[in-house]
């Protein structure tokens, strides 16, 4: 019995059993093979060998763009792997925060350490400002492989998105009322990223740069409130309407 092999052979023996032994494999296609001759016949057995390598390292970035992303627009997110072998094993995973969102899988049959990039489009809304993208490498080995499959993940990117201006309308009635006498405080509130200014068109030549805006008898009928950022601007128009003080006698 022997061991054929371009790494560790073992020369022919009649022993019962034989080892190849390496300490260290330097070739990626390395096909070992076991041969016992008997009877003047020779039987020979080859070794699958798989060898593995995890990355050198995983990395995640934004293609073609830097800062902040507007709501709607289409953005690329790459995920580049540093030579990882087997490459016909390997899965890219994509994740928004703990929850997986896309998957790539490969198909080259070259055992030797390669590099790979991933690619995610995305189109995030302002439920996504803050949110976080990351990629992981997996190898899924089977069952011959180490258990759990090894893993690599990126750094988190974690995304900034701009977007246009939102008044609560529940904080701002669309009519108004006001005693004469009593001023009254309205109060435009807005969401929006950058964080919106705010301001009021009293009239045609009166702006006032405030949230709030206090209102009499003598404020104009109608007013406009103006929340504005980068993005864009929107409004709200409120009426205002002026009653008058009733007194009721009642005679004894």
């Amino acid at each position: 019995m022997g061991w054929e092999a371009s790494e560790g052979p073992v020369p022919m023996t009649t022993d019962r059993l034989i080892t190849w032994r390496v300490s260290e494999l330097r070739e990626w296609d390395i096909e070992p093979s076991c041969y016992i001759h008997y009877n003047k016949t020779q039987c020979t057995v080859n070794l699958p060998v798989t060898i593995y390598k995890t990355p050198d390292s995983v990395s995640i970035s934004t293609v073609n763009h830097n800062g902040p992303m507007m709501e709607g627009n289409q953005y690329e997110l790459q995920c580049d792997v540093l030579n990882v072998a087997p490459v016909q094993y390997l899965t890219v995973n994509w994740y928004k925060g703990q929850t997986l969102v896309d998957q790539t899988i490969f198909t080259d049959t070259i055992k030797t350490p390669v590099s790979k990039t991933s690619k995610l489009l995305i189109r995030p809304d302002r439920a996504d400002d803050g949110a976080q993208y990351w990629c992981e490498a997996k190898l899924e080995l089977e069952e011959e492989g180490p258990q759990p499959p090894p893993t690599a993940p990126s750094e988190h990117l974690s995304i900034t998105v701009y977007f246009g201006p939102i008044i609560n309308e529940a904080k701002l009635p669309s009519i108004v009322s006001v005693f004469r006498g009593y001023p009254l405080v309205i109060v435009c509130e807005a969401e929006g990223n950058p964080k919106p200014t705010i301001s009021w068109s009293v009239n045609s030549t009166d702006i006032v740069y405030s949230e709030t805006l206090t209102i009499t008898e003598s404020t104009p009928e109608d007013l406009l409130c103006i929340a504005n950022n980068s993005v864009g601007s929107t409004t709200r128009r409120v009426k205002v309407s002026i009653q008058g003080n009733y007194f009721y006698y009642f005679p004894f």
